[in-house]
């Protein structure tokens, strides 16, 4: 593979994509759009990562910044420990590495949040150290050129290819994890046919030959998920509705509108929230996380007083102040037309 490399590492300075963060090898900028770039395209991400760097241009604002604020930034990019894990990780370079972010490897990983993929995306963007970068996207390209029939979601498959892919690392190895990424986010696709007319190493590779490239590599299916109904309670009183914070693993200290598990009849909400003046059924949504999928019902409830044990608030209070989780933003969208 090491012919290989001259040819692609020309590809990408001939293509490579104008992104926001690669004005610079700023690590902190580096840093933020690689957190957010895991599970989210890159599309979604540019929106987000320009506003977060607005709000937050450096690594003392965000280990300084309130949780609120942090988590209304990233609302709508899901998975939200990793907003929480980058405040953690900033208060401990501000704290164990006097507010500069590390220069390193082993210090790069020690950082909450930060695994074997994104230390390797930093340390050889940033700081030109010999560290491999291994995605999706990495593996796949590495198979088709080779033609190997892999499990790309094995830990022992990743590490085997971070290893071969360490023997002929150049010496500009944060372009190289980079070029390599790219040719798979943009010709080397994952999902339908990949764009081989338009590879730099498509001669060479064994899988395109062989007319395996939609069948290389493969990833096995993780098992069912777990399934959960859900009631949306969405309480109006005057102008303001009913809010409060999930204290459960899974979207920890994120906003919602109350609720319940099961399904609850019309009558069974009458009876529940007796004091109210109107009740109507309100949207349905489906929201699928990684091993959960949610199936929701709502009702819209007007009630004659505010209901003790929630913060109530405004459309345009919780547009400013409160982070609304993706799988609520549906009845969040419903009661903007109430």
């Amino acid at each position: 593979m090491k012919n290989y490399v001259t040819l692609l590492l020309n590809w990408f300075l001939e293509n490579r994509r104008e992104l926001p963060w690669r004005k610079d090898i700023n690590p902190y900028h580096v840093w933020i759009s690689e957190v957010m770039l895991q599970q989210t395209k890159i599309d979604k991400v540019i929106h987000y990562y320009n506003n977060f760097i607005q709000e937050i241009p450096d690594i003392k604002s965000l280990s300084e910044i309130s949780d609120d604020k942090l988590l209304k930034l990233w609302e709508g990019l899901g998975y939200y420990s990793r907003a929480r894990n980058l405040k953690k990780a900033a208060i401990m370079i501000m704290n164990n590495f006097h507010g500069e972010f590390p220069d390193n490897y082993d210090s790069i990983l020690s950082l909450p949040g930060i695994g074997e993929y994104t230390a390797g995306a930093i340390a050889s963007i940033c700081f030109q150290l010999p560290e491999v970068s291994v995605d999706g996207n990495t593996m796949r390209v590495f198979c088709r050129l080779y033609n190997l029939d892999l499990d790309i979601s094995s830990l022992q498959v990743r590490k085997t290819i971070a290893s071969k892919l360490r023997n002929i690392l150049p010496e500009k190895s944060g372009d190289f994890n980079q070029a390599i990424m790219e040719l798979g986010e943009t010709i080397c696709l994952p999902n339908g046919i990949p764009k081989c007319s338009k590879c730099p190493l498509c001669y060479c590779c064994q899988a395109h030959v062989n007319q395996n490239e939609t069948l290389i590599p493969r990833k096995s299916t993780r098992g069912e998920k777990l399934e959960e109904e859900y009631t949306i309670f969405l309480l109006k009183y005057k102008n303001k509705y009913a809010l409060h914070k999930r204290q459960t693993n899974l979207l920890k200290n994120m906003w919602e509108f109350p609720n319940e598990t099961g399904f609850f009849t019309y009558d069974e909400i009458k009876e529940k929230f007796k004091d109210s003046v109107y009740i109507e059924m309100g949207p349905t949504n489906t929201h699928i996380f990684s091993h959960q999928k949610w199936f929701m019902n709502s009702y819209f409830i007007e009630v004659k007083k505010k209901i003790d044990g929630y913060v109530w608030a405004t459309i345009e209070e919780i547009n400013l102040n409160y982070a609304i989780p993706t799988a609520f933003m549906p009845f969040f969208d419903y009661i903007k037309t109430k």
